[in-house]
């Protein structure tokens, strides 16, 4: 770990059943995570990923890039332009500063309309502390 590191790109499709699953599990049963004609009804063009379903997907990317042993110390993040079924989410990022074995990470997530997402996470990786 290094500040400057840039991780990999993480592309994620954006399907249908990502956004209503990820709004169930999270139990965030508002209609227009769930229901295309009521979204529509109010709007949007489809139904559309919930917050907690990219902050998953964040955290994902993170401890994907870090391994097992990564801890999340902190996630904080802003929404942007809505993820909509059919597009992909490209999450990339950079380490912005290191201390000891904990490194905070900048993450942007972007689709066809923008970035969806942007924030910052802390995360911890036991035995990093002084590896070159």
């Amino acid at each position: 770990m290094r500040a400057g590191e840039q991780l990999p790109p993480l592309e994620i499709p954006v399907t249908r059943t990502l956004i209503v699953a990820g709004a169930i599990a999270s139990r965030d049963y508002q209609d227009v995570h769930h229901d295309a004609e009521l979204a529509r009804q109010k709007g949007s063009p489809d139904v559309f990923m919930n917050i907690l379903t990219t902050n998953g997907l964040v955290g994902r990317y993170i401890t994907d890039h870090f391994g097992p042993t990564a801890v999340l110390r902190k996630v904080a993040i802003r929404l942007g332009a809505p993820n909509y079924p059919g597009d992909t989410m490209v999450l990339t990022g950079r380490i912005e500063a290191v201390d000891g074995d904990t490194a905070t990470v900048r993450v942007v997530g972007a689709n066809a309309l923008g970035r969806h997402v942007t924030g910052t996470v802390t995360v911890t990786v036991p035995g990093e502390e002084g590896r070159p």
